[in-house]
């Protein structure tokens, strides 16, 4: 990692936020290590850029010893649940077979946090093992998309969402792989001003820092299994021709069914018809674009196959809840230093 070339002074720090956050990661058998490691990481470039140590954190394990993850790696040091002091948030790091991972005395030790009011979270898988002590009976939530569709059967107290984390109250809860970076850039931007976050972004040549307007892409084959062959052949078709989009009867003609067999297959196994899940996909690459490109907003929404600007802002607005020049203007926006910002208002 290249040294830090700047920091920020502690003046301009948000007031209140000199003492130190304490982040516990309870680690459970075979959890995703890049989950873990995202979330951490982003912890200790914040220390860094502040140039002081605002946040700490610990690895736990049920009974405090190194627990594999997934990949078979485990990390040192690790103390146990029962011995980490204070913590202004406990994470559970899930991830393969989660379920074997979710006992009784996991539940119990969990339960007990609650009732001492400690903040609780989760990453990747570890919301299962959450909804399973019924800690996050009435909260929105997150998990990663492999085990949506189940838990929200098994669980349905529990308002799952498809954004990439959640923020409810004193719950966190996050997707896997890279989304825990995300997840503390988001906290770190809370907690600490608008400053410091796209730094440590930067230091980890990622492109933006997504909030949590950003959905989890849950391919559909996972959604709908392998043998729904038709179905998965037009949505092909669809993400393949965005720029000029095919007519429903031109995808049903280059699958070989019918018009009526597509439109009751989208609607049997995605919950939406045709044409709304492709218009919902071509707005999402359009977002991309928006975020990501100097791209003009008119070059963007004949790339996504556009062709009237106010129906494309009108479109935009109805999916992301603002138009595009709003999305793109508060995006710049909140890269800016507090006195360019105002500058610019």
């Amino acid at each position: 990692m290249p040294a830090v070339s700047a920091h920020v002074p502690k003046s301009t720090l948000q007031k209140n936020q000199t003492a130190k956050k304490r982040f516990v990661f309870w680690t459970l058998p075979n959890y995703s290590l890049i989950a873990l490691s995202s979330a951490v990481e982003a912890l200790r470039m914040a220390n860094r850029v502040a140039n002081q140590t605002i946040y700490e954190w610990v690895l736990a394990s049920t009974d405090g010893e190194p627990v594999a993850a997934s990949n078979g790696l485990a990390m040192a040091p690790t103390v146990s649940v029962a011995d980490i002091g204070s913590a202004n948030i406990v994470f559970v790091c899930g991830g393969v077979d989660i379920e074997s991972a979710c006992n009784s005395d996991v539940i119990a030790k969990l339960r007990n946090l609650s009732q001492r009011q400690v903040a609780l979270g989760s990453l990747c898988t570890g919301g299962y093992v959450l909804a399973k002590a019924g800690l996050l009976d009435k909260y929105k939530a997150v998990v990663h998309w492999e085990n949506m569709s189940a838990l929200e059967e098994q669980f349905p107290k529990v308002i799952f969402s498809r954004q990439l984390f959640a923020i409810d109250r004193d719950r966190y809860t996050c997707t896997g792989g890279i989304a825990p970076l995300d997840l503390m850039l988001n906290i770190i931007k809370s907690d600490l001003g608008r400053e410091i976050a796209p730094m440590i972004s930067d230091q980890f040549i990622l492109d933006r820092i997504r909030n949590d307007q950003d959905r989890q892409h849950v391919p559909l084959m996972a959604r709908v299994g392998l043998f729904h062959e038709n179905l998965i052949e037009a949505a092909a078709l669809m993400e393949a021709n965005l720029e000029e989009p095919l007519s429903l009867d031109e995808i049903a003609n280059l699958v070989g069914v019918s018009r009526r067999q597509i439109e009751r297959l989208f609607k049997r196994y995605v919950g939406e018809v045709p044409t709304k899940y492709y218009l919902d996909m071509r707005l999402r690459r359009a977002r991309s674009l928006l975020l990501q490109t100097a791209m003009s907003i008119m070059e963007i929404a004949v790339a996504c196959g556009f062709q009237s600007p106010p129906h494309f802002s009108k479109c935009y607005r109805d999916l992301f809840g603002h138009t595009p020049s709003a999305e793109r203007r508060n995006s710049r926006r909140a890269l800016l230093e507090p006195d360019e910002a105002a500058a610019k208002v």
